[in-house]
């Protein structure tokens, strides 16, 4: 069973070595992200809408050791559980979601409206450009 958290919990997790990664398109996360998060999308925006990101997992894969400890994060939780399956799949093995996301979703307060602490530039080398393979 995935590990879904709420907001305080995953910001509580940061402090104890878990790293963010938001999988948010670049252009949400450059709105606002986690202060200290990694932007890799799960999804691009396509013709038809939002698309899988075919290189999702390749580029994890290529940053993230596979027992990194991770919490993923998107706009309100429904992306990163699919990102959490993806990644679980392919060996990550200390992923939590972070079920509200970014901006909240039903009774779970996300990570902006918590006032946990928020960023809108990447620290260097966090942004998917700096990432992506």
């Amino acid at each position: 069973m995935p590990r879904r958290e709420p907001a305080a919990t995953c910001a509580a997790l940061l402090e104890e070595g878990y790293i963010y990664v938001d999988v948010r398109t670049v252009s949400e996360f450059d709105a606002g992200h986690p202060n200290g998060a990694y932007n890799v999308p799960a999804f691009v925006a396509g013709a038809g809408g939002m698309a899988p990101n075919p290189s999702f997992v390749d580029e994890m894969k290529a940053n993230f050791e596979a027992d990194t400890k991770i919490v993923v994060g998107c706009r309100s939780g429904g992306r990163s559980l699919k990102a959490l399956h993806l990644l679980e799949a392919a060996g990550y093995t200390n992923i939590v979601d972070n079920e509200a996301g970014w901006l909240g979703s039903g009774s779970s307060e996300g990570w902006s409206p918590a006032g946990l602490p928020t960023a809108t530039q990447a620290e260097a080398g966090r942004d998917y450009a700096s990432l992506k393979r």
